[in-house]
């Protein structure tokens, strides 16, 4: 493990959907070919009007909870995500922190070798989405606040609007491939666009820490 400041352990937390996995309801958009399903927070930063408008669309085109548990089934992680995860095992404590649902993500736990996951709930009935349990308002930053109460240096990458307040809140915060219009907006956080600057980016954060 290396350690930051006053002996503390540095603990990576990192977005799931768009830095080590596809995004779901994209995949769900390609394979009904319902263009509004592309929209993710990338797009809409109200996480609440987000999933309102995805339980709209689920409803009036008739989909189920199975349907987008097939689109998990079919899914890969990202190229190069598995090895970077390998990689930084044997020096860090890894959490995943998403705002994505245990009923759908689960599965891809096992193939990145079961990190810690820290998501949400889904409310189903009859195989259909009926509503959604979030763990806690803004749950990422709130998770980097309890483990820095803990002692430990939180080093953090997002992709995405609804990952800031947990880049900002952590130690050292990275934007991995973000769109491009965001990236300029937060000049604070190191940019990376492939897995390989990802773990080096770490790694660099890691040895500033260290040092300070």
């Amino acid at each position: 493990m290396v350690l930051g400041h006053g002996g503390a352990v540095n603990l990576v937390c990192l977005d799931l959907e768009g830095v080590l996995v596809p995004e779901i309801w994209i995949g769900l958009a390609e394979r009904t070919g319902i263009e509004e399903l592309r929209q993710t927070t990338r797009d809409n930063p109200d996480y609440h009007d987000l999933m309102r408008s995805r339980m709209r669309l689920l409803d009036d085109y008739d989909l189920k909870i199975s349907d987008l548990q097939a689109v998990v089934a079919d899914m890969t992680p990202l190229e190069g995500a598995v090895s970077f995860l390998e990689r930084l095992r044997s020096q860090f404590q890894i959490v995943i922190l998403s705002d994505a649902f245990y009923e759908l993500v689960t599965p891809l736990m096992g193939v990145l070798g079961w990190p810690t996951l820290l998501c949400h709930r889904l409310e189903i009935e009859e195989d259909r989405m009926i509503g959604y349990r979030l763990r806690q308002e803004d749950p990422k930053r709130c998770a980097v606040v309890a483990f820095q109460g803990l002692n430990l240096k939180v080093i953090a990458a997002g992709d995405s609007h609804n990952d800031i307040s947990m880049l900002s809140q952590a130690d050292a915060g990275i934007l991995f491939r973000p769109p491009e219009n965001m990236a300029p907006r937060y000049p604070d956080f190191k940019v990376v666009n492939d897995h390989v600057g990802l773990g080096d980016a770490i790694e660099a954060a890691a040895k500033r820490l260290a040092e300070t």
